[in-house]
């Protein structure tokens, strides 16, 4: 039989990759959330990212004589394992420093079980040098093992992206990397096992994690520039996608859109690369530029439909705002670095009443996580006075943030105001029926 694998962390990255690799290899998905373990071990996965039927296939196997897959919140069923791969988040804190706690802690606990002629795989992002630099003292002092000696390590950037049923993990090229050749090529050999798009070799670690940080840096950067246009256009008065399309019939014009930019890579994966930057004496203008104009664009969004409604002889301060969307993207349930919750933050401070729906979260886990109530339904907010009304509410403004397929097929006009504003982040709807866009 070929040798244990332990996905440590088991979310959007570790969920799919733990999946892909039981088809193959005994697998035990690691994650400290106990809830989490019950959901997948009983074949739900709330993230929607696995194939329910193949979860439940692969559960029913066992992994003393088979390839199958197993979730556990106990250390002590992984230290069987040969091969350990860390999925964990590398989120930014509260100064847009990389938060390393998560990859340090998961690397304590690999260290704990950690043996002679075992290797460690990281997928999550990092800057580059984070490996070798922050990881793997970490996973030496607590094994008391020797780097490449006694244990190696290789990176492996992952490259999912949540609610995308086109550019999956097994179609999408993998980047690997090894500590020594001869790992090197073990690692690319193994994920050759799983990756029908192939993979690419990196030269170095430090190559394959710089790789990963460059490719999100650089839709950052893009983004901010069309943002910027977006509010230069503004003050222009001229609509900016009329801009856009006019200039794409040139050849070589790239168009981006403007737009909210969250979610666990884009709006965060510049930080660490800045982050690296300065600890080697160069502050980076363009990529931190572009985070400063791409952080701006939920304020702006607030700022244009008070200035909306002002036009329109519309109160604000009481006035009720309809969201519509909380995710980060379309289609999925993925609520990470949502810049949505800085839309509804700023119309609070025009002393505004925004309402958030969106029927892709959990409402209690999303007002929980975020302090805030969600609507339920759209039959009416959740304020008691609006209780009992059998009919839709209708709002001052509605803005539509997320474009979720539900939210194409919902007549948004019904829950308007006669005299109101519709807003559209997305660009997605009418251009006669919206009164602004981004």
């Amino acid at each position: 039989m070929d040798k244990k694998i332990a996905v440590i962390g088991q979310g959007y990255v570790g969920l799919p990759l733990a999946l892909a690799f039981a088809a193959y290899f005994p697998v035990i998905g690691f994650d400290i959330d106990d809830q989490r373990v019950a959901e997948l071990n009983s074949g739900w996965d709330r993230t929607l990212e696995a194939d329910e039927d193949q979860l439940k296939q692969l559960l029913a196997k066992d992994l003393a004589t088979d390839a199958g897959y197993r979730a556990t919140a106990d250390l002590s069923a992984i230290a069987d394992a040969q091969i350990y791969i860390v999925t964990v988040p590398t989120p930014i804190d509260e100064f847009n420093a990389p938060d390393l706690s998560f990859l340090l802690s998961a690397s304590t606990d690999i260290g704990s079980v950690l043996k002679k002629g075992d290797i460690v795989i990281y997928e999550s992002t990092v800057y580059p040098g984070c490996t070798e630099e922050d990881c793997i003292p970490v996973l030496e002092r607590v094994s008391a093992l020797v780097y490449n000696e006694d244990f190696f390590v290789g990176y492996s950037p992952e490259r999912i992206n949540p609610g995308d049923k086109k550019h999956t993990l097994q179609n999408v090229i993998k980047v690997t990397s090894g500590s020594t050749p001869a790992i090197a090529e073990e690692i690319d050999i193994l994920y050759q096992r799983i990756i029908t798009a192939g993979t690419f070799k990196a030269s170095s670690i430090k190559v394959a994690e710089a790789a990963k940080a460059i490719e999100n840096a650089q839709r950052d950067v893009n983004i901010s520039f069309v943002n910027e246009l977006a509010l230069i256009f503004d003050r222009v008065g001229i609509d900016t996608h009329e801009v856009l399309d006019a200039a794409a019939t040139k050849y070589n014009f790239l168009k981006y859109k403007p737009g909210l930019v969250g979610g666990h890579c884009i709006s965060v994966d510049p930080y660490y690369l800045a982050h690296k930057a300065s600890q080697l004496g160069y502050h980076p203008e363009v990529i931190l530029s572009g985070r400063r104009v791409n952080d701006s664009m939920a304020e702006f969004v607030a700022s244009k439909v008070v200035k909306l409604m002002l036009n329109k002889e519309i109160p604000v301060k009481g006035a009720e705002v309809l969201i519509l969307g909380v995710t980060f993207k379309e289609n999925c349930p993925d609520v990470r670095n949502t810049k949505v919750m800085d839309i509804y933050a700023e119309l609070k401070q025009y002393r505004a009443h925004p309402y958030i729906y969106d029927p892709w979260v959990d409402a209690d886990r999303v007002s929980a996580e975020f302090g805030i109530p969600l609507l339920r339904n759209l039959t009416s907010p959740p304020d008691v006075a609006f209780k009992d009304q059998p009919a839709k509410h209708k709002y001052d403004a509605v803005i539509l943030a997320v474009a979720h397929d539900d939210f194409l097929r919902l007549d948004i006009n019904a829950l308007r105001k006669p005299l109101s504003v519709l807003f559209d982040c997305k660009s997605v709807l009418d251009r006669q029926q919206v009164d602004a866009r981004l």
